[in-house]
């Protein structure tokens, strides 16, 4: 769901020193519109990863992952219309169907994509049970999903629903509605506001600054940005 909790609603993230002065610098720039590209990242350099941004229905953002040397592929956040999602696809051996939480924008196309493609479909128990969700296989924290020459990290950020979960790949963060640009999703009755912003501060920030995020709605963007501009962290209007 896009930004729309209120400032005042929540309780800013107290960032240590360090890390204030770490986001301090200028925020990452780099081409994240979401289109086909390859990154050379670290010990990945002889791998090439591609990333394609599949807009869909309820302005959800899906994400299909594709190692380019194998043509095996992940898709993240299967909604609707599925055409889309096959369409980039195809001639890939889809390996996996996840979503990073089960509001139905994120993941109603799931079965249809697993009978289109043979995917395997993967979701975060906890979110499972809250929804009623069927799939071939339940995440837990610390998963790691093959495609390829690539892993799938799972990290288990629970608040926006109790399984919400991200995604990460080299220095690419797949974080559904847990983070968007400048906010984080909006607010439904399952949500834990609270608990939203203790799996930010504990699971995100640990992540390199320079890693890219790719939110569920919006923009992409970079936890070096968001530390400086998005008003959850403590003191970010002073340092935007």
């Amino acid at each position: 769901m896009s930004p729309g909790v209120p400032k005042s609603s929540i309780n800013p993230i107290d960032i240590p020193e360090r890390e204030q002065a770490r986001a301090k610098r200028p925020p990452m720039r780099g081409n994240h519109s979401g289109s086909l590209s390859y990154r050379q990242v670290g010990r990945f350099a002889s791998m090439k990863l591609g990333i394609v941004k599949v807009k869909l229905d309820r302005e959800v953002n899906a994400y299909v992952l594709t190692c380019s040397s194998t043509k095996e592929a992940i898709v993240i956040d299967p909604g609707l219309p599925v055409g889309k999602l096959a369409d980039q696809v195809k001639g890939m051996t889809v390996r996996f169907i996840v979503a990073t939480h089960c509001h139905p924008g994120h993941v109603a196309g799931k079965d249809e994509l697993k009978e289109l493609t043979g995917g395997e479909t993967a979701l975060h128990s906890a979110d499972a049970k809250q929804f009623l969700r069927s799939a071939d296989r339940y995440l837990v924290d610390g998963d790691e999903l093959e495609f390829g020459e690539f892993k799938l990290s799972v990290v288990h950020t629970p608040g926006h629903t109790p399984g919400s979960v991200c995604f990460v790949v080299a220095n690419h963060a797949f974080v559904g509605d847990t983070i968007l640009a400048g906010g984080i999703g909006k607010q439904t009755p399952e949500t834990d506001v609270r608990r939203q912003m203790m799996s930010i501060g504990t699971k995100l920030l640990r992540l390199p600054l320079t890693t890219a995020l790719y939110p569920g709605h919006g923009p992409a963007t970079s936890l070096e940005r968001e530390l400086a501009q998005n008003p959850i962290f403590r003191g970010a209007g002073a340092r935007a």
